[in-house]
C-alpha cells in the first residue's frame, strides 16, 4: 500500500493461482486496502479465528468444497462480506454461493478494478446499519435487505444486468438473489411472484 494512504483494512485473498493472488494484492494495496493472501481455505480459516477482516475474496474450486468453507466462516462468526470467484460459475453455484453466505459471485475471468469496485460496494453496505433489516412478502418467509432490494428493481421492470449495475453486483448473483426470491415466495418464475404481489395490492414493505 502507498506510503501516504491510510488503511481501509485488511482484506482475505483466497486463490490457489498464485499469479492471480499477486495480481489481485497489487490492485487491492493499491486502493488502500492491506492484504493477506491465502493458497487453501485451512489457513484462510485458522487467520480469521484471529482477526476480523474488512472483507475476504474466495475462489470456489470446482469441487465446491470453498461452499463448506464459507459455511465454516460464518460459523465462526465472521462476519465481513464474503466475494466469491470462479471459473467455472453458473447459476446453480452462484445460488448455492448465495444460500451459503457470500455477498456477491463473480465470474473468472474478470477486471482487477471492477473487483475493487464489488469490494468497496460490499464493505460500504455491511459497514451501514440496519443492513440486516427484513422485509415481508404476504405468507412467505422474509426476504433479506438484498433481496427486498432486487424484487423492488424486478417489480420497476429491470433486467437482471440492469439491477446488477445499480446494486454494484455480477449478474449471477442476481440470478441466485431471485431465484430465493421465487422459492420464498412459491412462485413459478417473476411474472408470477409480480402477479401475486400486485394482484394482492402488496409490495416489499421495509
Amino acid at each position: 500500500m502507498p506510503g501516504n494512504m491510510l488503511s481501509k483494512g485488511e482484506v482475505f485473498v483466497i486463490d490457489t493461482d498464485a499469479a492471480s493472488r499477486e495480481q489481485l494484492s497489487t490492485a487491492l494495496q493499491q486502493s488502500a486496502y492491506d492484504v493477506i493472501c491465502f493458497a487453501d481455505g485451512a489457513s484462510l480459516l485458522s487467520e480469521a479465528k484471529a482477526r476480523m477482516p474488512a472483507c475476504v475474496l474466495m475462489e470456489l474450486p470446482p469441487d465446491r468444497s470453498g461452499l463448506d468453507m464459507l459455511r465454516r466462516l460464518r460459523e465462526e462468526n465472521c462476519m465481513a462480506p464474503v466475494l466469491v470467484t470462479s471459473a467455472n460459475g453458473n447459476i446453480a453455484m452462484a445460488v448455492d454461493a448465495i444460500k451459503s453466505g457470500a455477498a456477491d459471485f463473480i465470474e473468472k475471468p474478470f477486471r482487477t478494478h471492477d473487483i475493487i469496485g464489488r469490494i468497496n460496494a460490499a464493505i460500504d453496505e455491511f459497514a451501514q446499519p440496519g443492513t440486516s433489516r427484513q422485509r415481508w412478502l404476504p405468507g412467505c418467509e422474509p426476504l433479506t435487505e438484498r433481496e427486498g432490494d432486487v424484487l423492488e428493481h424486478l417489480a420497476a421492470g429491470l433486467t437482471n444486468k440492469e439491477i446488477a449495475r445499480r446494486m454494484h453486483l455480477s449478474a449471477r448473483t442476481v440470478e441466485g438473489y431471485r431465484a430465493g426470491i421465487l422459492k420464498k415466495a412459491g412462485a413459478r418464475n417473476v411474472t408470477d411472484l409480480l402477479r401475486r404481489i400486485f394482484g394482492q395490492g402488496t409490495s416489499a414493505q421495509a
